[in-house]
């Protein structure tokens, strides 16, 4: 490498860095950025211990959580991360034809699959929408109930996607999270820190149950007060698993 190139490649690396000094939010979504970064780990997009529908049906889980969520005909929800649709499905058949459930993800390509199955099983009262890692884009005032099921975990700009997610709440609408009780980056999401990171954004804890059917725990929260301006969040730090905060 000559002298001069070696300047020049000197030069742009001292211009990209000035360039990152200059705009702390460089490489973040747009939905993300205004909002605090997360203090925690966050784990890989896709991972779940679950090989079967099969074997989640006969653990009950989606019977358990739809009871606790007190989801019943005519309710309407956001099945936030649906992938291929396990809870999608058996959503629909609860609320039944006065119901609505809005399947989201942010994988195209799972949602197209989860069309085919829609299509093919007849389910007339649900609805598909991609959704953005920072922002659900869900339509405000729509609905009772959201449902984050093992997949909280993955949202790499938690407040930021909390934020976008609270105005989709009807009045009385609630936030059902089912995860497990272990480290962020390990596909879970200690208790402490969900309360914390929920808390920050404007949610009250209504309830927080652990049940063996969801190899882990089943918390609900609502929205309480006016929703903070994104500058006044303040992040939370990271909590380890296993708390038994309760």
């Amino acid at each position: 490498m000559t002298k001069r190139r070696r300047v020049l490649g000197l030069a742009l690396v001292l211009t990209l860095a000035a360039c990152n000094r200059a705009d702390p939010e460089a490489g973040r979504d747009a939905d993300a950025r205004g909002f605090p970064k997360p203090v925690r780990p966050v784990s890989d997009l896709g991972a779940n211990e679950f090989s079967s529908e099969d074997q989640r049906d006969d653990l009950g889980e989606a019977q358990v959580v739809m009871d606790l969520a007190a989801i019943k005909e005519g309710t309407t929800v956001a099945d936030i991360g649906a992938g291929e649709g396990y809870y999608t499905v058996r959503l629909a058949e609860r609320v039944g034809a006065k119901g609505r459930v809005l399947a989201q993800d942010i994988d195209a390509e799972a949602l197209r699959r989860l069309g085919q199955r829609v299509e093919r099983e007849r389910l007339d009262n649900v609805s598909i929408k991609v959704g953005a890692p920072a922002d659900p884009r869900l339509p405000e005032k729509s609905f009772d109930r959201i449902f984050l099921v093992h997949m909280y975990h993955e949202v790499g700009e938690p407040y930021a996607f909390l934020w976008h997610m609270r105005p989709a709440l009807r009045e009385k609408g609630q936030v059902i999270v089912v995860d497990a009780d272990r480290p962020a980056d390990q596909h879970g999401m200690p208790p402490a820190q969900l309360f914390c990171e929920l808390g920050a954004v404007g949610f009250r804890l209504v309830e927080f149950v652990r049940k063996p059917e969801l190899k882990g725990y089943y918390a609900q929260f609502e929205a309480a007060g006016p929703r903070p301006e994104p500058k006044d969040i303040k992040p939370c730090g990271a909590a380890k698993g296993k708390t038994g905060t309760q």
